[in-house]
Formats: C-alpha cells, sequence, structure tokens
C-alpha cells in the first residue's frame, strides 16, 4: 500500500525570528576618534602652559 507523501519544495527559506534590537545595533557607528596627531598636539600643548605657569609663579633670576 504506498503512502502519499507531498512533494517538498525544492529550497526552504525558513528564517528565525530576528531580535529588535540588533537591528539598531548593526547600524549604529563609533565617533571619530582622536587620531596620534591631534593628541600629541594637545600634550604639547598642555606642557608649554604648565610651563608657562610654573615660569610666571617662579621666575628664574639666575644669571
Amino acid at each position: 500500500m504506498p503512502q502519499f507523501t507531498s512533494p517538498r519544495p525544492l529550497q526552504l527559506n525558513l528564517r528565525k525570528p530576528r531580535n529588535p534590537l540588533v537591528a539598531p545595533a548593526l547600524k549604529r557607528q563609533a565617533g571619530r576618534h582622536q587620531s596620534p596627531q591631534d593628541a600629541h598636539a594637545q600634550r604639547q600643548r598642555a606642557r608649554l602652559e604648565l610651563r608657562r605657569l610654573v615660569h610666571e609663579r617662579c621666575p628664574d633670576n639666575d644669571p
């Protein structure tokens, strides 16, 4: 006695349900990080400012 079987589709498109929090997270982009040259210039400005402040408070009177 042959049993009837329905024809199977050639390709199944079974997708898992999407997590609604994933899509916005994938589209999010991080902010632009500071370049090494900018960081170096910022440290140099701070160093010069500190040197100037120290020199104003304690001026060298040495010849």
